[in-house]
């Protein structure tokens, strides 16, 4: 397990810490989780980025349309 040492303004640091206790956790599971979100946000974007840059942009363009279209008469039948 790595070990990393923050230096956070102290009332950012209180502020963490009340965040932590109002979930019930410590801080250290609370930086744990959003380390976890952060990485996981970047990963499905650079997910999205590879396969956008090995994709047809036509049929991209294409299947946008489609939902357009869908959308447009869903709302239309929803009225």
């Amino acid at each position: 397990m790595g070990v990393v040492t923050l230096r956070l303004p102290d009332d950012t640091h209180e502020r963490i810490k009340v965040l932590a206790a109002s979930r019930n956790m410590s801080v250290n599971k609370l930086f744990e989780e959003l380390s976890v979100m952060a990485l996981t946000e970047f990963d499905a974007k650079t997910r999205f980025k590879i396969r956008a840059s090995n994709g047809c942009r036509e049929k991209g363009i294409e299947i946008l349309d489609q939902l357009d279209r869908y959308y447009e008469n869903y709302d239309k039948n929803q009225n």
